[in-house]
């Protein structure tokens, strides 16, 4: 399903120094879209996201650190999302956690990076592209400095073990193989 993350902008005022980023859970959103019924498409979210973003000299050099909570899956039908939580999809109980670690980062514009890291559902890992775009920083009304991106990617359910399906007499399946996934970031940078 989902992973989070993006990058946050490099400000340290040293160079070689490493500056910490947390992310904001209070504005911070990932959510994802599967085909249902092959005729529409349902959508999404993970209410639960933590972690921490740490930048050098240039946002190529981050690193990313995301946790999501899988028991905060809701797609606004409580019956749907129990069934979500259950054996045959995240396994909440023994995987109570998807988690999204960077390996590199790669700048491909001014303000688009390319995010490639391990991403882990129900104990299965997997390497996962992100495309990311960089909204900048700014300072909030309270002192914070704070850092927006936007990122999105594609997964295949099947690909972490999520099999599984019910077939339609019309032919097609129930739910959709791919995923996609849409993650607004917002990072506050952590005071020394």
């Amino acid at each position: 399903m989902a992973t989070t993350v993006a990058t946050a902008t490099a400000t340290s005022a040293v160079p070689g120094t490493r500056t910490v980023w947390d992310i904001d859970p209070a504005h911070t959103g990932v959510e994802f879209a599967v085909r249902h019924l092959m005729i529409s498409t349902v959508k999404g979210r993970f209410a639960g996201v933590a972690g921490t973003v740490t930048t050098g000299d240039d946002l190529t050099t981050a690193e990313l650190d995301i946790t999501i909570d899988a028991a905060s899956i809701d797609t606004r039908e409580p019956q749907r999302d129990a069934h979500l939580r259950s054996a045959d999809f995240l396994e909440v109980e023994a995987f109570p956690s998807l988690t999204f670690k960077s390996r590199r980062v790669e700048r491909l514009a001014d303000d688009e990076y390319r995010v490639t890291g391990d991403l882990t559902v129900r104990g299965v890992t997997r390497e996962v592209t992100l495309d990311v775009t960089s909204y900048g920083s700014t300072a909030d009304p309270w002192g914070h400095e704070k850092a927006g991106f936007s990122a999105a990617t594609k997964i295949k359910r099947s690909d972490y073990g999520l099999t599984w399906n019910a077939a339609l007499e019309t032919g097609g399946v129930v739910v959709g193989d791919e995923v996609k996934i849409a993650i607004d970031v917002e990072l506050t940078k952590r005071k020394a």
